[in-house]
């Protein structure tokens, strides 16, 4: 899950693309719930709830208005992305 409350300005631009730079990195699935609307008369923030998976294809998207991104997680697939790109084997954990 990456919930966030990215500004209107730049979520525009970069949310989506950032989400789907951490679904394949991390070879994981990304639910992202994401904040809308004005807060305090002062700011406002691109909402857009997306789910991503490992790949980085987005399997649903709510859009820019409140409402709701669902959809299946097939943890094969998962499976068959992380042996695709075996990135986590190159961590190293004793380092950080």
């Amino acid at each position: 899950m990456v919930p966030a409350a990215f500004t209107a300005f730049t979520g525009k631009d970069h949310w989506q693309v950032l989400l789907q730079a951490r679904a394949i990195e991390n070879t994981a699935y990304v639910v992202a719930p994401a904040q809308t609307g004005q807060h305090y008369g002062r700011r406002q923030s691109h909402g857009h709830a997306l789910v991503i998976d490992p790949w980085g294809t987005v399997l649903a998207d709510a859009g820019t208005a409140p409402g709701l991104a669902v959809a299946p997680i097939d943890r094969d697939h998962g499976r068959r992305v992380r042996a695709q790109m075996p990135s986590l084997q190159h961590r190293h954990p004793a380092l950080f």
